[in-house]
């Protein structure tokens, strides 16, 4: 199940903030954080915490260590606050999906438009087209970037897995979601990888963290170990399991859990 996403338009904003290396500490088992061999880089190590809130206003007094907020409500102020406070900060993006309610949608021809992703108003991508995707998210990860977010979260990744109406196969999805992670760190952006747990294994060396919804629920969390292990963190959230259920668990396995309402306002229950 994937996450309402806010319906509003793109705006670029310049407000460039440097990044920096988190503090915490990864997990036991784990090796060295991976920032440290990310160079200036932010790569967040197991154990961060995290805010998920991609509608309403920012409650920006939400204790957390990384907010993931979409990179189109939020503002170039509401990133440089959250900097102040000692917050990263995480670009919401769609890179799988043309949406009808984007200005960018012009950008997308047709011929790479196939079917319903779920949502009214928007087309799962031919990710094979790299040659007209790669400018399209260059731009959008370019927003981001001049927005002063650390990271992109890159949203619907795994087309492939879908009925998106191409041929797509776990090959042409590698070669896509490597193009999007070399266009985040050719801007200073950290990218977390969403979902797509088939392919973690093959993706675990070009991401710099994971994000996944319901992986207790549907028991698949053991797919996102390799991101632990190589000293990254994995940000997970439930929308149905009681807190109980899952947070011990959450905790052994070294992850960043949360309990969310799938619209995914402000309201959270940390582990």
């Amino acid at each position: 199940m994937r996450a309402l996403r806010a319906l509003v338009a793109w705006v670029a904003v310049c407000c460039t903030v440097a990044g920096g290396c988190a503090a915490a500490s990864p997990a036991s088992g784990a090796v060295a954080p991976a920032e440290t061999r990310a160079g200036t880089r932010w790569v967040p190590p197991p154990g961060a915490t995290w805010q998920w809130q991609l509608t309403g206003p920012i409650d920006t007094g939400v204790d957390a260590d990384v907010f993931d907020i979409d990179g189109v409500e939020s503002s170039a102020e509401t990133v440089a606050a959250l900097h102040r406070a000692g917050r990263k900060v995480v670009c919401y993006v769609d890179v799988g999906a043309a949406e009808e309610f984007r200005p960018d949608h012009a950008a997308f021809p047709d011929a790479v438009q196939g079917n319903s992703g779920g949502f009214a108003g928007e087309r799962l991508l031919d990710v094979r087209r790299i040659e007209v995707l790669a400018p399209i998210m260059a731009a959008r990860f370019d927003m981001c970037r001049d927005k002063g977010f650390d990271a992109v979260e890159a949203d619907l990744v795994d087309g492939y897995a879908r009925d998106s109406g191409f041929p797509l196969t776990a090959a042409d999805q590698l070669t896509y979601n490597r193009m999007l992670a070399d266009l985040a760190h050719e801007r200073g952006l950290s990218i977390g990888l969403k979902n797509d747990l088939d392919q973690v294994a093959d993706l675990v060396d070009h991401f710099d963290f994971a994000i996944n919804e319901q992986c207790f629920q549907y028991q698949e969390c053991h797919l996102l170990a390799p991101f632990v292990h190589a000293g990254k963190a994995v940000f997970t959230a439930e929308y149905e399991l009681d807190p109980a259920d899952f947070c011990p668990d959450a905790r052994s396995a070294g992850f960043s859990s949360i309990r969310k309402r799938p619209t995914l306002d402000a309201w959270r229950h940390p582990c």
